[in-house]
């Protein structure tokens, strides 16, 4: 009887200790993949910046043909002459 408490209890250490290493090995495979994903998110961040500023320069330049064009409207002095 003892003797199967003894195989019983070491089928159970055993047991706990691969649970414990599946369970690191898990939290490993999730961890890179969470890393990978951060990389990924940060690559596409710099891509859209990279964007961004081509439109903001875009937008730049058509403001300031706009604010000439207005200009160039409200200007009435040399309008009728």
């Amino acid at each position: 009887m003892r003797g199967v408490a003894v195989v019983c209890g070491g089928l159970l250490v055993i047991g706990g200790a691969v649970l414990v290493v599946v369970a690191d090995q898990q939290r490993v495979d999730a961890l890179g993949d969470a890393r990978s994903a951060v990389v990924e998110a940060r690559e596409q961040l710099d891509a859209a910046r990279e964007v961004n500023l081509v439109l903001a320069e875009k937008l730049t330049e058509l403001r300031a043909r706009i604010s000439a064009q207005d200009a160039q409207l409200s200007d009435d002095t040399g309008f009728l002459q």
